[in-house]
Formats: C-alpha cells, sequence, structure tokens
C-alpha cells in the first residue's frame, strides 16, 4: 500500500499556478476551479509538492502545525476517484476547535462533517519498522473527533491530484474530552453514529477504515518518513473516516457517538472565519 512519491511531471511553474489559484480561493471564500489541468489527476508527486508550497506559506506566515489528517480511508470512495490507497493533508493550530464549540460556517468552505478516531501520539514515529506495534506503541490515547473536510475546489470536483493538492480537503477538526489508552479501547471494533440535528446520516466502524484504524496511521508514519517529515510526539492524528461524510450548514449541531470513546459535538453559525 505504502508507494513511494517520485519526481512530479508537472513543472515548477504549474505547481506554483496550482498553489496559486487554491491560495486564492481560500483567501477571498470563493471556490476555484480544479488544478488537475495544471498537474494532472493522479500525479502523486505533483499533488504533495503543491501541498506543501501551501504548507510553506503558511508555516511563513506563523501558522503551527498540529498533526495530520488521513484520507481517502473508505474503498468506496478511493473507486469514485480511480485510486488504490489513502492521502494525508496537514493540520494546523487554527484548524483545532473544543468539544461543543460553535464553528462559522464560513470557517471552511463547503464543508462536509465525518467522523472518526483520533490519537494523539505520546512518541515520535520516526525511526524502526513503523509496523502496527510500534505504532500502538507510540499512541497516548484516542478520542472521538469530528472532522470538517472542506473543499477550495468549486462543486467538490475532485480527482485524487486536486484533493491532495488541497490539503487533502482539510478544513477543522473537533476533539473529543474522553481520552482512551489502547488498552481501554480496541479501534477496530467502533462503532460510529454521527446525527445532525438529532437525526442520524452516517454509521460505520473501525473495520470501515483501511480494514483497521491503526493500519491507517501504519500507512501514514511510513509516507510521512519517506517524505522527510515524520510523525512526531504530541502530534494529533486524524485516522480517516468511519462512515460517509455529510454537508453542514449554518444552524446545524453535528453529533458523532463512537463506542468506548464518547461523544463529540460541533455546531455551526452564519459568519466567516474571524
Amino acid at each position: 500500500m505504502n508507494e513511494t512519491i517520485g519526481a512530479a511531471a508537472a513543472g515548477p511553474s504549474d505547481i506554483a499556478a496550482a498553489a496559486g489559484r487554491l491560495t486564492r480561493a481560500a483567501a477571498s471564500g470563493v471556490p476555484c476551479a480544479p488544478v488537475r489541468d495544471l498537474i494532472g489527476r493522479d500525479d502523486l508527486a505533483a499533488a504533495y509538492a503543491v501541498q506543501a508550497a501551501l504548507t510553506a506559506t503558511r508555516l511563513a506566515a506563523g501558522a503551527r502545525i498540529t498533526g495530520r489528517k488521513i484520507g481517502l480511508t473508505s474503498e468506496a470512495v478511493q473507486r469514485q476517484l480511480g485510486v488504490d490507497q489513502p492521502d494525508f493533508g496537514v493540520l494546523f493550530e487554527d484548524m483545532a476547535y473544543a468539544d461543543g464549540a460553535v464553528i462559522p460556517a464560513g470557517r471552511v468552505l463547503q464543508p462536509r462533517a465525518e467522523a472518526e478516531i483520533a490519537f494523539v501520539l505520546g512518541s515520535d514515529l520516526a525511526d524502526g519498522p513503523l509496523d502496527a506495534r510500534q505504532v500502538r506503541d507510540a499512541v497516548e490515547y484516542g478520542v472521538a473527533a469530528l472532522e470538517i473536510c472542506g473543499s477550495r475546489i468549486a462543486g467538490w470536483d475532485i480527482s485524487f491530484g486536486d484533493t491532495v493538492a488541497d490539503n487533502a480537503s482539510a478544513g477543522a477538526y473537533v476533539l473529543g474530552t474522553e481520552r482512551r489508552t489502547l488498552e481501554e479501547f480496541e479501534p477496530v471494533d467502533v462503532v460510529m453514529s454521527m446525527s445532525i440535528g438529532g437525526q442520524e446520516v452516517s454509521t460505520g466502524t473501525g473495520a470501515a477504515c483501511l480494514g483497521d484504524p491503526i493500519e491507517a496511521v501504519v500507512w501514514l508514519a511510513r509516507t510521512a518518513r519517506d517524505l522527510g517529515e515524520p510523525l512526531r510526539a504530541g502530534q494529533v492524528v486524524l485516522s480517516g473516516a468511519l462512515g460517509p461524510m455529510r454537508p453542514v450548514t449554518a444552524g446545524d449541531t453535528v453529533t458523532a457517538t463512537l463506542s468506548g470513546l464518547g461523544t463529540v459535538t460541533a455546531g455551526f453559525t452564519e459568519g466567516a472565519a474571524s
């Protein structure tokens, strides 16, 4: 499952143009055209180069990385985009919200919510085999999480290259308050129910996430190390959706219940990001 990301087929000017298009969309709040016309539909190296350029710009402006998110962990979504592997994006400090927070609907373009398990690392994942045993030993605890995905690309008209370039469609995330060690719960056995306005809209289990959320983190740990940015102690890893994501709008309240991990809730209100 882990593939080496080689040299990009798209040139530096194409990568810069794609990054510029996505940056303007984020700044203006107006979604843009897909970037696959510049970098291709499935050129991993080019797509991650765009993502890296966007990350570098944010870091230069003072942003702080808090972790990573794993996307495309569902086989159905992979088939839809014609890929056979997940992707990842970068989490920043200003994406994090506390359980029960009310998030301005304009904070994330075209927001969609999904429920998943978040892991907080107690040690680095930089050396060694980075197998399931090592990942489990590195996890300090897990919590219920909501990820608010967003797309800077109009109508969510995305190919694999588009979503990777667009930071894996990362928007915001909310962590629950019930922290559990891996001695207290088994990720693959978690059962999830997500509701919007009290109506159940998504269900799933840990097995829906690459067969086991721990295996998703194994993939991420190896890929991140291959790219020279290994996972570090204290970082948050959003391990991937346990069920289908659903659109959210101002006035919605989203609650996810994950067996063994409790609940996590977020509301949405009118307004842009502060």
